[in-house]
């Protein structure tokens, strides 16, 4: 399982931040997972031109170049903090495991 974020994963409360959301989401429901911090933060000028390269790779997985994007073992994708934090709640690694 991978997590592609824009590397404020746990930085700063999950309301205020996607990536954050997501991966205290994930935290939460007791996964382990590989993170992959990708550039070009969205408010910030400077990254701006290098944004689609930065993400070329979440493209290819999404089809957008917004994270965070999970990708499940099974090679599933789950795009969008709200949505990951819900795959999450309704799959608990217990019962993954079980």
């Amino acid at each position: 399982m991978v997590l592609y974020t824009c590397g404020q994963k746990k930085t700063g409360p999950a309301f205020a931040h996607p990536c954050a959301k997501a991966g205290k989401a994930l935290d939460a429901a007791g996964y382990e997972y590989e993170i992959k911090t990708v550039k070009g933060y969205r408010l910030m000028a400077w990254t701006w031109g290098s944004r689609s390269e930065d993400r070329a790779e979440v493209k290819k997985l999404s089809g957008t170049n917004e994270v965070p994007i999970l990708i499940l073992d099974n090679g599933e994708v789950i795009s969008g903090s709200s949505t990951i934090a819900r795959w999450a709640k309704e799959h608990p690694a217990a019962k993954a495991a079980a």
